[in-house]
């Protein structure tokens, strides 16, 4: 019968639980004692079945304080889920469940706020606003609220149960909301209280740092100049931090540069390829001189239809023709693999720097592909000055390119260097 009670509890049955509760009318109060765990109605709770949680509590509402192996009531569990009909009914059977806490101190409301059910916290609030003041290891909700990004709730508490005491209440390590809000760079949290809140812009933590301070410390991106802005709106900058609020500032706008230096070379690079693989891929299909149209065994080698006619007149060359043909393929399609993978370390500046490097290897075998192809199709007798010509400007062509290259390299050489000796100046770095 206990396995046919919870079976009922898993899928909401409420007429199996009916047909039991008349074969053993205390068969809920037994499950109660036998187990330490999960009972019925801890199961049907998180599930979100209604009419069971309503028959169970009408019956028996004393199983809504009952806690399963981590110290949750069934609030707890609904109030996770988001259940808002649930919980209405677990409230209504026992509103002091609203407090109770579970093994890691937290109670039901604590859990919704961290989900972000509005609805639910809405409901717990109304049943028991001192449940919002209960405080998880010197976090209160509003702390818990801020670190999981849960604005909407954070608005509804404020609104509700944020007076000045509360809202200004300080953590383990001194930090107000707002020192978490910035720490975490939330910009509309940060807005919302500066212009909402009677909040202590000003407030210094248990280390003495103050909003600046916090900010200075952490990485660098392109929200600091948002949050700037905020932070001179509710004057939180005087004449002692403006140059640390200049280097900020600076440092993200010169990131936001950075970042869109990155982005244009990642299209133009991606355009180029294609391109680059486009040309290469025709040229391997259609070979200069096109391809025999019949048979003819006689000649050595022989020529057989379909076959490139450049690689019976020109064997070497058919060779070389091929390699640096495949090898600028499979350069940009390699730039365009990388590039659509989206993988988080191909985003810097280094990372385009070996883009550049493939890029250059890609451009030079094109170079080369196109040189090998005039001299196929253009007959050396008659233009031979012409053939010369082509050949110089080609050449031309790879010096540049060449020059190119090495400067990149350069650039790749200095970062090394920079990641094995950090620290110290360029110039006094040892040789490689």
């Amino acid at each position: 019968m206990e396995k046919r009670l919870f079976e009922a509890s898993l899928d909401g049955n409420i007429n199996i639980l009916l047909k039991l509760l008349q074969e053993d009318p205390l068969i809920l109060d037994r499950v109660t004692l036998a187990r330490h765990g999960d009972t019925p109605l801890h199961i049907a709770s998180m599930l979100g079945h209604v009419d069971f949680v309503k028959e169970v509590i009408t019956r028996k509402p004393y199983l809504a304080i009952e806690r399963d192996a981590q110290n949750r009531v069934p609030l707890h569990v609904a109030s996770a889920k988001g259940h808002t009909a649930i919980v209405k009914l677990l409230i209504s059977a026992n509103p002091e469940t609203c407090l109770v806490r579970d093994g890691d101190g937290r109670n039901p409301l604590h859990l919704a706020a961290i989900k972000g059910w509005c609805e639910v916290v809405k409901e717990l609030v109304q049943a028991q606003p001192h449940a919002a003041r209960a405080m998880v290891q010197q976090d209160t909700i509003l702390h818990l609220c801020v670190q999981h990004n849960q604005l909407e709730v954070l608005k509804l508490l404020v609104e509700t149960v944020g007076d000045h005491e509360f809202v200004n209440t300080k953590d383990a390590d001194g930090n107000t909301i707002l020192h978490l809000a910035v720490a975490h760079k939330q910009i509309e949290t940060i807005n919302f209280l500066i212009l909402n809140t009677t909040i202590e812009v000003n407030a210094s933590n248990t280390n003495g740092e103050t909003l600046m301070d916090i900010l200075a410390k952490g990485p660098r991106d392109v929200k600091d100049q948002q949050i700037i802005w905020a932070l001179k709106r509710a004057r939180v900058v005087d004449a002692n931090n403006e140059s640390m609020l200049e280097q900020i500032f600076q440092n993200s706008r010169g990131m936001k540069k950075s970042d869109d230096w990155i982005d244009k070379k990642r299209n133009a690079l991606m355009v180029v390829a294609s391109l680059i693989a486009t040309m290469a891929f025709q040229a391997g299909i259609k070979t200069p001189g096109g391809v025999w149209q019949d048979d003819d065994l006689t000649v050595d080698p022989p020529k057989k239809a379909g076959y490139a006619v450049m690689a019976n007149d020109y064997q070497i060359a058919y060779h070389t023709f091929l390699i640096s043909n495949t090898v600028g393929f499979i350069s940009t399609l390699s730039i365009i693999l990388l590039l659509i993978s989206g993988l988080p370390f191909l985003k810097g500046r280094f990372f385009m720097w070996i883009l550049m490097v493939i890029m250059w290897v890609a451009t030079a075998s094109m170079s080369l592909t196109y040189l090998i192809s005039i001299f196929a199709l253009t007959p050396n007798i008659e233009s031979h000055t012409l053939s010369y010509v082509v050949c110089g400007i080609v050449l031309v062509w790879f010096v540049l390119v060449t020059l190119l290259a090495v400067g990149h390299a350069f650039q790749i050489l200095k970062f090394f260097k920079k990641l094995m000796f950090p620290g110290r100046p360029y110039s006094k770095m040892p040789k490689v």
